[in-house]
């Protein structure tokens, strides 16, 4: 009777203990695989058969593109903290530049494991490019992981959901291989570029309010903006939302926390179009011209 009772106890405190997976773990996925791709759902079933009904957020980006992966990263990694949430970021963009040379059994970038200072979310990703770059400074922890680097060409669903369940169920332990330093692993964030373009046509730069390029500039201050061959003039405003119709301005917007990124944003038009479709990473440069619109 006693052994049954205990058995009865274990199976609940084990449905308890999933029921707190499921309901408090947050997975977020960025990748370069288009929204509808089939990739996305191979990856989410895989997901699936490691975690079960854990949410699942998926947050595409353009094919390659580690400046708008980092963005992505930065912008959901360094959220604020709640207690009881458990947040895993999963994060796959691997354009496999790292060497020019043929790879070996598909290999690729290597997986790496980190943990945000401020609000404990972790984060398992390739380490290619700028994919953690705007994460650089924030990390608390850096390891690179005991994962193969080959065996196929579609790790992000047949190797690395794994290890996504390893850091949701906090068993990453005995994965980690050694630790990383982020400073000499990581690039910096390159300033003066795109980082991202919304899906309104918001050109997001990584220039910051603590830039001084930006901390030289007033609201009414006219700029040229030049994005490859296209240079416009804008006005500089307080937010987004001080501006006529049709008026292009330079502004904070709303990514980058306690130090905001500036962006470029026409008020009822694309700022996407009136630069030519540019790409997250192209340069971004802005010349104050001296004259201001009062």
């Amino acid at each position: 009777m006693d052994a049954e009772i205990d058995r009865e106890n274990e199976g609940q405190n084990l449905r308890m203990e999933q029921f707190n997976l499921h309901s408090n773990t947050m997975i977020h996925l960025i990748v370069d695989y288009a929204q509808g791709d089939l990739a996305i759902s191979e990856v989410m079933d895989a997901l699936y058969r490691e975690l079960g009904l854990v949410n699942r957020q998926v947050t595409s980006v353009s094919d390659f593109n580690t400046v708008e992966t980092g963005f992505v990263v930065g912008q959901l990694a360094l959220a604020p903290k709640s207690d009881n949430l458990n947040v895993i970021l999963y994060v796959n963009c691997a354009p496999r530049r790292d060497r020019g040379s043929a790879r070996k059994d598909n290999e690729g970038e290597e997986l790496v494991y980190g943990v945000i200072k401020s609000n404990n979310r972790k984060i398992v990703a390739v380490n290619s490019g700028y994919s953690l770059s705007f994460v650089r400074e924030e990390l608390k922890e850096l390891w690179r992981l005991n994962v193969q680097r080959g065996g196929s060409q579609f790790r992000s669903r047949d190797i690395f959901p794994p290890v996504v369940a390893a850091a949701a169920r906090e068993e990453i332990k005995n994965l980690l291989k050694e630790p990383l330093d982020p400073k000499k692993h990581i690039p910096e964030v390159p300033e003066g570029v795109i980082g991202y373009i919304d899906s309104f046509g918001n050109i997001k730069t990584t220039y910051r309010q603590s830039s001084p390029l930006i901390q030289g500039l007033k609201a009414g201050d006219l700029v040229e903006a030049t994005i490859g061959s296209v240079t416009r003039t804008a006005v500089v405003a307080t937010g987004s939302f001080n501006a006529r119709k049709g008026e292009l301005v330079f502004a904070p917007g709303s990514s980058g926390y306690n130090d905001r990124f500036w962006e470029l944003f026409q008020r009822d038009g694309s700022a996407r179009k009136e630069f030519r479709d540019p790409r997250a990473g192209d340069k971004v440069i802005i010349k104050p011209t001296g004259k201001s619109t009062s």
